[in-house]
């Protein structure tokens, strides 16, 4: 099933022709709208006028996650505060977190772009949809909740938690969908047996599942114990939210919404552009986003373009394969961006913590599970703190002060004083334990 044929199956002639046409509108506006994007083009002595086709795209700036930092709040904002309807934000490194409005034309492209997705999954409008993404400054929740009302069906807001509740609804009301992270699925599928309940007694037959990285033998064992189908689904809140690319029929590979998202792959070191199957770092220029429009934002995500006009589903839009990995230290632990950077400020701030620390993540019964190990200060251990009371009520104080930070919750050791390894080279700050094949 197709969602918006004349979209979704144009001709590459015809999408590259609009994507130029709005190339140029979309630099027209940020140029008289947006002072950080005017001083960036008068500096590289290009104005609006020198993008007329889609191939002038490389003549443009790139935009960084620090760009978006150092004009927090509302710095890279085009749209008036007036137009501006909703507001969602991710984390940021240093705890500022990245600010991203949308005006009602952006909601109202969000919500067709999330009804594609949806539709190449195979859902209609005789179905019911539970949302189990998280429902606050996150873009997972409201983004898939417009889209599934777009299409017709029906939505059941469940986002987090509540699991035991949730399962009970999949049986009760008869759902037939559900989007959430890939690991949640598993959690679900755990709960149900715990509570005796069989695939045969739910009516599941498709998951809408992204926001953290996932193998096919994950796949292939959601689908196993659910009895569905599972489809992978790719956004970041800079550029929209999810809906920024969907798999259909073959699982194999991504079409991109490029009619309002214009993908390019480029070499992370030289930042030159790179051809089709050549993995490198993904960038993309939001053609039709009113609010916040950005121009070759740098995802940071590693992976590869292909054409997708002789995909058998029908579409032609190009297909981004896996995300394979980041060009930067960020992680992703239950669909939430995490800098180890965010960890170091949380540390630094304790007087009792020296400023080395370890994390560890894990991948425990289906979950990604975060350990933080930090050493205490010699001056501080010597004080008594090597005894179990205040080193018990130390953890304790940095995995609140963490929480509050990261959005998810840590487990903390503290370690004494020139325990936690030393490096003569770059020092190393993370484990990451899951295996992703």
């Amino acid at each position: 099933m197709i969602w918006n044929n004349n979209k979704e199956c144009m001709s590459r002639e015809q999408m590259r022709a609009l994507q130029g046409k709005r190339l140029h509108k979309l630099v027209e506006y940020v140029y008289h709208n947006t002072p950080f994007y005017r001083n960036k083009l008068q500096e590289m002595n290009i104005t609006p006028d020198d993008i007329q086709t889609i191939d002038d795209i490389t003549k443009l700036p790139f935009t960084t996650k620090q760009d978006l930092r150092d004009n927090y709040p509302f710095g890279l904002q085009a749209a008036p505060q007036s137009e501006i309807i909703r507001i969602h934000a991710s984390s940021g490194t240093t705890g500022n977190p990245t600010i991203v409005g949308y005006t009602r034309k952006d909601i109202g492209v969000w919500s067709e772009c999330m009804a594609r997705c949806l539709t190449s999954f195979g859902i209609t409008r005789e179905d019911i949809v539970s949302v189990a993404y998280g429902y606050g400054l996150f873009t997972g929740g409201l983004g898939v909740h417009y889209g599934v009302e777009n299409l017709g069906a029906a939505v059941v807001p469940a986002s987090t938690g509540g699991t035991e509740k949730h399962v009970r609804l999949l049986r009760d009301l008869g759902i037939t969908g559900v989007a959430c992270t890939p690991s949640y699925a598993l959690h679900l599928a755990e709960t149900m047996e715990k509570m005796g309940i069989t695939k045969e007694q739910i009516k599941l037959k498709v998951a809408a599942m992204g926001a953290e990285p996932w193998t096919e033998s994950m796949r292939k064992e959601i689908e196993e114990r659910l009895g569905l189908k599972a489809y992978n689904i790719y956004g970041l809140s800079e550029i929209m939210g999810p809906c920024v690319s969907y798999e259909c029929s073959e699982q194999n590979g991504s079409h991109i919404n490029e009619d309002h998202f214009y993908p390019e792959i480029i070499d992370p070191e030289t930042l030159q552009p790179l051809s089709y199957g050549q993995q490198g770092e993904l960038v993309f220029t939001t053609l039709t986003k009113v609010g916040m429009p950005l121009l070759r934002y740098r995802t940071r995500d590693l992976t590869t373009l292909q054409p997708g006009d002789s995909c058998s589903c029908g579409r032609t839009s190009v297909k981004m394969g896996k995300i394979c990995g980041r060009s930067d230290d960020m992680l992703i632990i239950r669909g939430i961006n995490v800098f180890p950077s965010q960890v170091e400020s949380v540390i630094l701030s304790i007087p009792e913590c020296a400023p080395r620390f370890l994390l560890i993540v894990e991948r425990i019964d289906n979950m990604d599970k975060l350990t933080v190990q930090v050493e205490m200060r010699a001056e501080y251990f010597a004080q008594g703190f090597d005894t179990f009371e205040p080193v018990f009520k130390l953890e304790k104080q940095v995995s609140e002060k963490l929480k509050s930070v990261l959005s998810i919750s840590a487990k903390v050791e503290i370690k004494q004083p020139g325990t936690l390894e030393r490096s003569e080279g770059k020092s190393k700050f993370v484990i990451d334990k899951r295996v992703l094949k």
